[in-house]
Formats: C-alpha cells, structure tokens, sequence
C-alpha cells in the first residue's frame, strides 16, 4: 500500500513536470511566432520598397513638406517635416511634446518612404517609421521605443498641388513601459500625415 502511495506521488510529480515544459514550449512557439511575423512583415516591406513604376505625377523632388503627424503611440500629435530627396525617395522627422502632468510626454522619429508608383495626384509608397516614445501619467513616466512598417498613398487635390494627404496601413511594433505590443495598424489621412510643400 505504501509504494502504491509513492508510485502515486511520482506519477503527480511527471505530470506537473510535463505540464510545466508545455507552459514553455507554448511561451517559446510564441515567442517564435512573434519573431517570424515580423520578419515577414519586414521582408514584405522591404521586397515592396524595391520595386517601383516610374509614370507622370505631381513633382515634389526636392521640396520640403511641413505639417503634422499622429502616428505616434504616446498620442501626442507632432510636426512633420519631410524632404523628398528624388522621385522614388524621401523621409521625414517627426516631433512632439507635451508638458502635462497627465497624458503628456515626448516623441521623436525618423520615417523612411520609398514609392512604388506614381499616378498624377496619386503616390502609393511604402515606409518604415523608427521613433522613441514617453509617455507620462500623474504618478510615473514611461519610455519606449516604436518601429511601424506600413504601405500607404500620398495624395493631391488637382489645383492644390503644394498639400499633400497620407493614409497608411501594416504592422506596428511598439513598448512603452513593460507594455510590448504587435499590432496591425491604420492610419487615417488626419492620423498619418499632411504637409505643405514649399
């Protein structure tokens, strides 16, 4: 009776084991989950930012664009100003702060475009977007980083070549604080950028 007892107690012990490597098999199929959907989103990015069709359009080459941006995820809306380099290239440095005690913080980045192809008030493009982040509440501050991969359009209104709207679309990888998050991501053309080129 007694070894039926040990027996018994043994056979608990391997199944709390077998439980315990199945909460880290699990944890590590995660963790491997979250690394190949963003190395695909990267890869897409990437592949998407090489290819690109040259046709008649609205011409930005170098002209700087001033105006505002929210894609930032402290939400605090920030100046925009983007240089178009070349036709297929351009990038743009985000900028925001806000010295509330609640809900307020800081926000800085660098966003890299690369159009695909152009229409005459139509530019579809695709982006990477690099920003550190913090965001302050009453009692604490947070930092945190923010990298977005996004396909999106710039457009003009005929007669209104000098304003141009964004809207984006892709995937966002963002910490602030202990918080870490993958997430799809849409920007509407207020949220994604307007600029006036000069």
């Amino acid at each position: 009776m007694r070894e039926l007892g040990e027996l018994h107690d043994l056979i608990k012990i391997i199944i709390k084991m077998k439980m315990k490597m199945n909460i880290k098999m699990r944890m590590r199929m995660k963790k491997i989950g979250t690394f190949l959907l963003i190395f695909s989103a990267l890869f897409f990015i990437s592949i998407c930012m090489m290819w690109s069709n040259d046709s008649e359009a609205v011409v930005l080459k170098n002209r700087w664009g001033v105006g505002m941006s929210n894609q930032l995820k402290n939400d605090i809306p920030s100046v925009s100003l983007k240089f178009r380099r070349t036709e297929q290239f351009a990038w743009s440095m985000l900028f925001g702060v806000s010295t509330r005690d609640s809900k307020g913080g800081y926000g800085a980045g660098l966003k890299v475009y690369r159009t695909l192809f152009l229409e005459p008030y139509l530019n579809f493009y695709s982006s990477l977007l690099g920003a550190f982040i913090n965001k302050k509440s009453i009692n604490r501050s947070e930092k945190g980083f923010q990298f977005d991969g996004t396909l999106g359009t710039e457009f003009h209104f005929q007669g209104l070549h000098s304003i141009g709207f964004s809207f984006d679309v892709g995937v966002s990888v963002n910490k602030i604080g202990d918080e870490f998050c993958i997430e799809t991501v849409g920007y509407h053309f207020i949220q994604a950028a307007v600029h006036f080129y000069i």
